[in-house]
């Protein structure tokens, strides 16, 4: 009982529950990550971020990276760019509702685009990436990550096997399904050579740890703050609060009744177009 609208649909409250929750527990230290890589390349005039979501990265980037660089964020959902833009950044940033699969630039535009985490929600990868590489001028670099499967990724396992307690017959699969969903090494440079890209893809597996005051805030993370909502409410929006109790006692009873610390991995990828 799921939809390709209802994984993308990052509205209502998701949002901001997304960005108090979900961004602190396992998004900054793979935004930080992220930034250093692109800046540590030097001579930038113009970047591109695709699925800047709450605007994590797009925050380090115009904290990093100099004056002189101009930075484009974009993101297909309106109300996670409203939210980014009222956090704001420490510089000027163009913010800009886009789709990756379409992206409204001329062709060789930028020197760099980055991505956190959106390249699992994009429903041809082949056709995406090769607008990235479209926009790219000649030399130009793209570097996304994507999260590992998610036996890797603690929190989000624990919770998703919990819920299929409550829905036995038929558990949301959201997490396991489209963030956790795209992790082969092969598949991933199967679809960018698609793409157009001709270099070959550095890729390199990164593990943090998702830490948390309480167990109770990985559940209000995932079960409210991400499209995993959207898969709960449509099998019964009277038991939201009911599957984020079962979450938060299932991370309790794994990782302790107090402070939560589990294992979070991801792939970061760099190419040039």
């Amino acid at each position: 009982m799921s939809s390709p609208d209802a994984d993308k649909a990052f509205s209502g409250s998701i949002p901001k529950l997304y960005d108090t929750y979900l961004v602190p527990l396992i998004f900054e230290p793979y935004a930080a990550d992220l930034v250093n890589r692109l800046a540590s390349r030097g001579s930038l005039t113009r970047e591109l971020e695709i699925e800047a979501g709450t605007g994590v990265v797009t925050r380090n980037l115009a904290s990093v990276l100099p004056e002189s660089v101009s930075i484009v964020a974009t993101d297909l959902s309106q109300p996670m760019l409203d939210l980014a833009s009222a956090i704001g950044t420490k510089r000027p940033v163009e913010w800009r509702q886009a789709d990756a699969m379409r992206l409204p630039f001329e062709d060789g535009m930028f020197d760099a685009i980055v991505c956190q985490f959106g390249v699992m929600f994009f429903p041809e990868k082949s056709k995406a990436f090769s607008e990235a590489r479209r926009v790219l001028r000649t030399g130009g670099v793209y570097i996304f990550n994507v999260w590992d499967r998610i036996k890797e990724n603690e929190f989000a396992d624990t919770a998703t096997t919990a819920l299929e307690s409550l829905f036995p017959k038929d558990p949301p699969r959201f997490m396991a399904r489209i963030p956790h969903g795209y992790y082969d090494r092969p598949t991933i440079e199967r679809d960018l050579a698609n793409g157009g890209f001709t270099a070959s893809p550095q890729i390199s597996t990164v593990a943090e740890r998702s830490r948390a005051a309480s167990s109770r805030i990985p559940a209000i993370a995932y079960c409210q703050g991400t499209p995993l909502r959207n898969e709960i409410e449509a099998r019964d929006a009277s038991r939201l609060g009911e599957a984020t109790d079962l979450v938060a006692e299932a991370i309790g009873k794994r990782f302790g009744r107090g402070a939560v610390d589990g294992k979070i991995q991801a792939h970061i990828v760099t190419i040039e177009s």
